[in-house]
């Protein structure tokens, strides 16, 4: 596809211009992006007037901060989005399905905020100086959320596409960067963690494999174990399950299970996209094996414990050792990248700092990432990332 890097008029960032005009999504322009031989995303030209397009977006800009969004992985979608859905409700603080109330707080961290007497993206928006709208579905500005996977989040956030790519493994290891690229072009935003679990269909559980050590279940995905039978199970072959290869979940458990991101695995039987359609093919085949979110969970598709070294992590959380630990050898954090430009060096602009520093307090953490059945931010790693964060208004 032929490079113009004109294509949306002088003087506008392309991210600028797809938040303003809100009208493509990032998945129809991912197609028209190359990238030059010094790894910078160039652009194709769009279509439509450019002048015609600088117009949109500045009109945008005049009228209010433009639309913040965010694309990427499966498992910090449902962090990322339920913060979004709250945001965009802008619910008042009399909501107590939102807040709690000032007279019995149902969320932790509601007076840790000083009972703010605003509606919720009006107070943390504020924060950063933007002026409270005082409406409902109102926010000074809305979020959107995408759904893909973490390789695809990591791109679209370099490429200009999206404000936030959402990963939940390293974006060294999603685009091949080393540590210093990484420093330079993106600033990595903790908001979470994950006790990656390996789960196995009910029918296997309940044949009373709820247990295996990380050794044996590194020779199932490596093809040297195959039979249920080998490990203490029915006499049936092993069905087994992966994550399609780019995404933040098989990035991690290559570099956590077997020593790194382009380990091979030719024990699987099938990929998929996205920890929804793992979950249910779990549910849907007897025999599976396979390695999800926490969040995506349940009875149907239940984790096992894994031995490691003679550490036994149980999915129980009053458990001596569990899943949930920040030792556990499949512990992973969720992050969530904002990239650093001429206009940002920072990294991250105002809007970005706003929306990510929700999910960064006592409040966040409990209802946005523990909710979700994750694991919440020791209070020390709360305050580095939020050291990361602009300076509030």
């Amino acid at each position: 596809m032929p490079q113009d890097d004109t294509g949306t008029g002088a003087g506008v960032s392309r991210r600028k211009f797809i938040a303003a005009t809100g009208a493509v999504g990032a998945a129809g322009l991912a197609g028209c992006q190359t990238e030059s031989s010094s790894g910078e995303p160039t652009e194709a030209p769009e279509s439509g007037n450019a002048n015609q397009n600088t117009q949109q977006a500045t009109q945008s800009e005049s009228s209010g901060p433009t639309m913040l969004t965010a694309e990427g992985s499966s498992t910090v979608y449902p962090i990322a989005n339920t913060g979004s859905a709250y945001w965009n409700s802008n619910a008042p603080p009399t909501d107590g399905e939102y807040w709690g109330s000032s007279d019995e707080s149902t969320v932790p961290g509601w007076e840790e905020l000083g009972s703010p007497d605003m509606r919720l993206a009006d107070y943390f928006a504020s924060l950063y100086g933007f002026e409270p709208t005082g409406k409902s579905a109102t926010p000074p500005y809305p979020t959107s959320v995408g759904l893909s996977h973490s390789g695809t989040g990591c791109k679209a956030v370099w490429d200009g596409l999206v404000d936030i790519g959402n990963s939940s493994g390293p974006i060294t290891a999603e685009l091949g960067w080393s540590e210093s690229q990484a420093n330079q072009r993106v600033v990595d935003h903790v908001v979470g963690r994950d006790g990656q679990p390996v789960v196995v269909s009910s029918d296997i559980y309940e044949a009373g494999v709820t247990q295996l050590t990380g050794e044996e279940v590194r020779k199932i995905y490596q093809d040297e174990i195959t039979n249920w039978s080998e490990i203490g199970g029915p006499d049936q072959e092993i069905y087994v399950i992966g994550r399609a290869e780019g995404s933040g979940t098989d990035t991690s458990f290559r570099l956590n299970m077997l020593g790194s991101a382009n380990a091979p695995m030719p024990g699987v039987n099938t990929r998929f996209g996205q920890n929804q359609q793992v979950a249910q093919a779990v549910q849907q085949n007897e025999g599976a094996i396979a390695y999800m979110a926490l969040a995506f969970t349940g009875p149907q598709v239940k984790p096992i414990a894994i031995n490691f070294e003679g550490t036994v992590y149980k999915p129980d959380k009053d458990a001596q050792h569990t899943i949930y630990d920040s030792d556990y050898p499949l512990n992973r954090d969720l992050h969530q990248y904002t990239k650093i430009t001429d206009e940002t060096p920072s990294g991250t602009d105002k809007r970005e700092a706003a929306f990510v520093n929700m999910f960064l307090t006592t409040f966040g953490q409990t209802l946005f990432v523990e909710g979700q059945n994750y694991i919440p931010l020791p209070t020390k790693d709360i305050e580095a990332q939020k050291a990361k964060l602009p300076e509030q208004a």
